[in-house]
C-alpha cells in the first residue's frame, strides 16, 4: 500500500460503517416508538432509498475518484457555483454532526459514570473531551485515523448485531401495535419515520470523500460504500426493531437509553452497563470519523480555488491540518453555545442543522449522476433523486428554513474568493 493512498478496503468499509453506526441506533428507538409498527415502513423506505444512494455514490466515484465526494459530483456537473454550495452545505452538516455525535458520547458516558455529566457544563467538557481526542487522532494522520475507525467499527459492530439478533428471541410481537394515526394520516406517519431514521444512514456517502488517500479508489469507493451501507443498515434496523419490541412504548419514548434499558430488562444491570459502554464507542467511533471527513471536504474545495488555500495545505503526514482544527473548532463553538441545555435539547437541536445541510447534497449528487447524460444507471440516480426529495419534505418547514439559512450563509464567502482571485489572477 502506498504512502500517499493509506486507506485500503477495509479501512474505506469500516469508513462507511462507522460513520453511520454512531449516536442513532441508540436513541432512535425512543423517537420512533408512537409510531408503533408505521415505524417499520419507514425503515423499509429509509434502506430502500439508502441503498439506491450508495449505488448512485458508486457510479459518481468511479466516474470522478476524486478527493471531496458530493462537492466533486456537483461541480463536476453544474459548475463552479452549486458545487460551492453543496461543498458548503456538507462540510455545515458535517460538523454540526460532530458536535451532535460528540454530546450523545456524553450521555453514553454518563450512564456509566453519572459524576461526569451531572451538571451541564460536566457534560459539555466531556464532549469537547471526545471531540478533540479525535481530532488529535486525525491530525497524527489519515492512516491513523483509518486505523483507529477499523478498530472502533469492530467493536461496536459485532456486539450490536450479536444484540439485535438475540435480541429478537425475546421480543414482545403485541409490542408492534398498530399505529393510531389520530389527527395524522398514514402517509404523513410514514414520510416521517422516513425523516426520523434517515438520521441512522447519513454517512452512507462517507468513503467518496478522501477519495485521494484511498488505494485504487475506482474499485474500492463502490465497494466500501454497498458494503459499508449494507451492513450498518441490517444493523440498526435489526437493533431498533427488537427494542420497541422488547418494552412497552410509553417506556421507549421516554428513555434516554431505550437499548441499554432493553438489555437491562433481559439479562439484568450488568448488561444495561455493557450496551452503554458499546453506545459510548460507537459514538466515538463516528466521531472519528467524521473528524477525518470534516477536513477532507473543505481541502477539496480549497484546491479549486473555492476557499481559502490554508484548508488545501497538508503536513508531513498528510493530513489538512488547518481543516480538522476549524471543523472541530465550530463543533466546539456549537457545542458551548447550548451548554446550559440538557443534553437531549442540545442532541436535537445539532441533529437539526446537519441533517437539513446533509439532504440537498444528497439531492444534488443523484441529480448529477443524471446530468451525466450516462444511461447505465439513469433508474438507479432518479429513484434515488425522489428519495431524497420525499426525505427532504419530510424533515419539516423548520429543517428546510435552517437549510436555507446555511446555504445563504455561506455564499459571501464564495463571492469574496471570486473577487480576491479576479484581483490577484
Amino acid at each position: 500500500m502506498s504512502t500517499s493512498r493509506p486507506l485500503g478496503l477495509w479501512s474505506a468499509t469500516a469508513l462507511v460503517v462507522g460513520s453511520m453506526i454512531g449516536s442513532g441506533v441508540f436513541l432512535l428507538p425512543a423517537s420512533l416508538a408512537p409510531y408503533g409498527a408505521a415505524s417499520l415502513f419507514g425503515w423499509a423506505i429509509t434502506l430502500g432509498g439508502a441503498i439506491l444512494l450508495a449505488l448512485t455514490f458508486s457510479k459518481l466515484a468511479m466516474r470522478w475518484p476524486q478527493t471531496g465526494g458530493p462537492y466533486v459530483f456537483v461541480r463536476n456537473a453544474f459548475g463552479e457555483l452549486p458545487g460551492f454550495v453543496i461543498a458548503w452545505s456538507y462540510w455545515t452538516s458535517v460538523w454540526c454532526a460532530n458536535a451532535a455525535i460528540a454530546v450523545a458520547f456524553a450521555g453514553s458516558i454518563g450512564s456509566i459514570f453519572p459524576g461526569m455529566t451531572a451538571t451541564p457544563l460536566r457534560s459539555a467538557a466531556c464532549a469537547l473531551g471526545a471531540l478533540w481526542i479525535c481530532a488529535a487522532v486525525n491530525l497524527a494522520g489519515v492512516r491513523q485515523a483509518g486505523r483507529m475507525q477499523l478498530l472502533t467499527t469492530v467493536l461496536k459492530l459485532f456486539p450490536l448485531l450479536l444484540f439485535g439478533g438475540i435480541a429478537l428471541w425475546f421480543v414482545d410481537t403485541s409490542y408492534y401495535r398498530p399505529f393510531d394515526p389520530g389527527s395524522e394520516s398514514l402517509p404523513n406517519v410514514i414520510q416521517a419515520t422516513v425523516a426520523l431514521t434517515l438520521w441512522a444512514f447519513l454517512g452512507l456517502e462517507a468513503a467518496t470523500v478522501p477519495a485521494g488517500a484511498i488505494e485504487d479508489a475506482e474499485r474500492t469507493i463502490p465497494r466500501a460504500t454497498v458494503l459499508g451501507t449494507l451492513l450498518a443498515g441490517i444493523a440498526t434496523i435489526l437493533a431498533c426493531t427488537a427494542v420497541i419490541g422488547l418494552l412497552p412504548a410509553d417506556v421507549v419514548k421516554n428513555s434516554q437509553a431505550p437499548m441499554a434499558d432493553a438489555a437491562r430488562s433481559l439479562w439484568g444491570p450488568a448488561a444495561g452497563i455493557g450496551v452503554a459502554a458499546v453506545a459510548a464507542i460507537s459514538c466515538f467511533g463516528a466521531l472519528n470519523g467524521w473528524v477525518l471527513v470534516s477536513a477532507q471536504v473543505p481541502l477539496a474545495a480549497a484546491r479549486d480555488g473555492l476557499l481559502p488555500q490554508r484548508f488545501a495545505k497538508l503536513d508531513a503526514r498528510g493530513t489538512p491540518v488547518f481543516g480538522v482544527v476549524v471543523s472541530s473548532t465550530l463543533a466546539s463553538l456549537l457545542v458551548l453555545s447550548n451548554y446550559s441545555d440538557s443534553l437531549v435539547q442540545l442532541f436535537t437541536f445539532s441533529i437539526l442543522l446537519s441533517t437539513a445541510a446533509t439532504l440537498l447534497p444528497y439531492v444534488a449528487s443523484s441529480a448529477a449522476w443524471l446530468r451525466t447524460g450516462e444511461t447505465r444507471g439513469r433508474v438507479i440516480a432518479a429513484l434515488a433523486l425522489l428519495y431524497s426529495l420525499y426525505a427532504l419534505i419530510g424533515t419539516g418547514s423548520e429543517s428546510l428554513l435552517w437549510g436555507g439559512v446555511l446555504v445563504l450563509a455561506g455564499l459571501p464567502i464564495y463571492f469574496w474568493q471570486r473577487r480576491r482571485q479576479r484581483a490577484n489572477p
